[in-house]
C-alpha cells in the first residue's frame, strides 16, 4: 500500500489501492525504455506526479457521469491518477507526442482502467465537449483557456460551473490576470503538508 496517497485518500477501495500501488513499477519500467519522466523525479513518483494530479480532486470532486479532458498528458498526468479515484468519470487524455501517448496507453492498459482513452493530437484538433478541461503546466493559462472554450459543454452537473482546472507552480500572477477575479487560485500547501507543495497551485477558471 502507498502510504502517502492513502494518509490523504482515506476512502480507497482494494482495487484503487492495488492500481495507486502498480503505478511506481510501471512507470518505472517504461521510463527505463522511454524518459517521459525525470530521473530525479522517477524518485519522487508518488509525491510529485501522483499526488500532485491528485490536488485537483482535492479542489473538485468529480461526480459520476462526468467527462473531462487531460491536454498535455505527457505519461498520463493528472489524468491517470485521476481516472483511478473517480471510475465512474470518463476522461480523455490528449498529447501531441506519440512516445507519450505510448506510455499512458500502456498504462491504462496494465491497469485495466475501462474510463480512459487517449489520443495522439493537439488540443486544437479535439472538437469533443467536456465537463472540465485539466491540465498540469502545459501553457500559460490564457492560451490554454482560449483554446479549450469550443470543447467545454454548457450543461452543467457539478459543484462548479464547467471549466478549466490547471495546476501550476510559482508566480502565477501574470497568467491570471486576464481574468480578473473570475477564477479560482488555491494553494496546495492547503492540502498537503509535504515542501514540494509549498509553491504548487491549482487554478480554476469557469468557461
Amino acid at each position: 500500500m502507498n502510504t502517502l496517497i492513502n494518509k490523504y485518500f482515506t476512502d480507497l477501495t482494494e482495487a484503487q489501492r492495488e492500481q495507486f500501488d502498480a503505478l511506481g513499477a510501471l512507470y518505472s519500467d517504461w521510463n527505463a525504455k522511454i524518459n517521459v519522466i525525470s530521473r530525479k523525479d522517477i524518485d519522487n513518483l508518488y509525491e510529485r506526479h501522483v499526488l500532485h494530479s491528485l490536488g485537483i480532486a482535492r479542489f473538485l470532486r468529480f461526480v459520476g457521469g462526468s467527462s473531462v479532458m487531460d491536454v498535455g498528458t505527457g505519461g498520463g498526468f493528472p489524468g491517470i491518477p485521476l481516472a483511478i479515484l473517480f471510475p465512474d468519470v470518463q476522461f480523455l487524455l490528449i498529447d501531441g507526442i506519440a512516445k507519450k501517448i505510448k506510455v499512458a496507453q500502456a498504462v491504462v492498459d496494465a491497469l485495466g482502467l475501462p474510463n480512459v482513452k487517449t489520443r495522439q493530437c493537439r488540443v486544437e484538433e479535439e472538437k469533443a465537449v467536456f465537463d472540465f478541461v485539466v491540465s498540469r503546466a502545459v501553457m500559460p493559462l490564457p492560451d490554454l483557456a482560449r483554446l479549450v472554450r469550443k470543447n467545454i459543454s454548457n450543461q452543467h452537473r457539478n459543484a462548479l460551473p464547467n471549466g478549466l482546472v490547471s495546476l501550476k507552480g510559482g508566480d502565477v500572477k501574470s497568467e491570471t490576470a486576464p481574468f480578473g477575479k473570475h477564477l479560482i487560485v488555491t494553494d496546495l500547501s492547503e492540502y498537503f503538508e509535504e515542501e514540494f507543495f509549498e509553491t504548487k497551485k491549482v487554478i480554476y477558471v469557469p468557461i
